[in-house]
């Protein structure tokens, strides 16, 4: 138990100092492609789950867990959805205020803990993340929660992938370099390389999801969990990343789940 919150103070310690460096991130999404792929793809799997019409969206409840600076909250309230954003380090939802402009009127803000969630049960028709589930010390306490506040036939989506495996494989560890190689050829921005970046992976190396195979290991707890359906894409990033995070992340592709509760 105090090992686990050794890593959730580490983990917060870190986040609450990247607010700034991630948010740069999040706008540099808004003002390219992503903000297209993205909303495209997530409006389609929404639109035909719940077989809406354009006019429906704001009926549509949704929490982004994990939120950070607010890239998917802004781009699924700038086509109409009812979206809370959470998040539990402060100045990611300052920041995430920030980025949506107008649109921060449209969004509900709240800190919340993302392996303790204080929503009602049966709260939200979607749930959705990005590069979350893979730095929480209880994933699977996590997705309990979170099927909690999903509403009967909801969806739940995940975006991850198996970030830092290369510390646990030396394969990997070879075609990590060899992607930090392909980034300095093209001259691309290094998103693997800046402040305390050193601490992340020593946070890294603590964390339960390290090194594990997925999201084979998602799909299996989902199924014990009793969910009506789980689907896996792999290499999601092909249709919703830009050229720069295609090299950045060439051997640490991301993969989606989507779960029918």
């Amino acid at each position: 138990m105090i090992a686990k919150q050794l890593i959730v103070n580490d983990n917060y310690e870190y986040w609450i100092k990247r607010a700034k460096g991630y948010s740069e991130v999040n706008q540099e999404e808004l003002a390219g492609i992503q903000r297209t792929t993205w909303k495209d793809l997530l409006d389609r799997e929404i639109m035909e789950h719940f077989k809406l019409s354009p006019a429906d969206r704001a009926n549509i409840r949704i929490l982004d867990i994990g939120a950070g600076p607010g890239f998917l909250s802004i781009i699924l309230a700038e086509l109409g959805y009812s979206v809370t954003a959470a998040d539990f380090a402060e100045t990611m939802l300052a920041e995430a205020h920030k980025n949506a402009g107008d649109l921060a009127e449209k969004i509900v803000f709240r800190k919340e803990n993302a392996m303790d969630l204080k929503f009602e049960d049966e709260a939200f028709d979607v749930i959705i993340n990005r590069n979350l589930t893979w730095n929480l010390p209880d994933p699977e306490k996590a997705y309990e929660g979170w099927l909690r506040v999903l509403k009967k036939g909801g969806l739940l989506f995940i975006f991850d992938a198996c970030w830092y495996g290369y510390l646990r494989d030396e394969v990997k560890r070879k075609e990590y370099l060899k992607d930090r190689e392909m980034v300095k050829e093209k001259g691309f921005e290094d998103y693997d390389i800046g402040e305390n970046f050193d601490k992340m992976e020593a946070i890294a190396d603590t964390l339960p999801l390290t090194g594990i195979l997925r999201p084979d290991w998602d799909r299996d707890v989902f199924m014990r969990k009793g969910v009506q359906a789980v689907e896996c894409v792999e290499n999601i990033g092909e249709k919703v990343y830009s050229e720069k995070e295609k090299v950045n992340y060439a051997s640490t592709p991301m993969f989606m789940i989507k779960v029918v509760k």
